[in-house]
């Protein structure tokens, strides 16, 4: 199950952009290997280079960063308690807020990227554990029915959408 792409009946056509980055493959094992990816795009990088914006009013790369911690941890709920069959919507949240009250600049960039890492680690070990059935499950989140499988892709994706903008104009630079 793990290898099939979601249908368009399985998400919102918002997360298509997404789930359209993601190439062909297991989507755990690609989720698995974008850890070293994104580790060997960041960790070289200075704290100086990790608080630059790359104009007025946008994200830093640690807030980039931070956003996609907050984002994984947000699908990998999703995906969690709609595999085990939860039928109560969940709630969306605006990444904005996210951002902005977590004072990711604050931080180390290192520190960052191991938690990014543990997060995602975590999210692939239980992702491997789903039972095949979980992965067809669907549930509503943000107004909008979701499948797990498409949180995977998604999950995966906005990896993919995110570190393709760090590299455009943060590291293009």
């Amino acid at each position: 199950m793990t290898t099939q792409r979601p249908t368009p009946e399985e998400y919102f056509a918002y997360y298509g952009r997404y789930i359209s980055l993601v190439p062909e493959g297991d989507v755990v094992e690609i989720l698995a290997g974008q850890i070293n990816e994104t580790l060997t795009l960041l960790a070289p990088l200075t704290e100086a280079q990790a608080s630059f914006r790359y104009a007025a009013g946008k994200w830093s790369v640690k807030q980039v960063v931070g956003h996609m911690i907050d984002v994984e941890r947000i699908f990998a709920f999703r995906a969690l308690a709609i595999s085990r069959g939860e039928q109560q919507p969940l709630p969306g949240f605006e990444q904005d807020d996210y951002v902005n009250q977590a004072d990711f600049d604050r931080r180390a960039l290192a520190d960052l990227l191991d938690e990014f890492t543990h997060l995602r680690h975590a999210n692939v070990l239980m992702f491997r554990a789903m039972p095949p059935e979980a992965w067809g499950r669907v549930g509503v989140a943000s107004g909008h029915k979701i499948s797990v499988r498409a949180l995977a892709y998604i999950m995966a994706g906005h990896e993919l959408y995110h570190r393709a903008i760090l590299v455009e104009r943060y590291l293009a630079v």
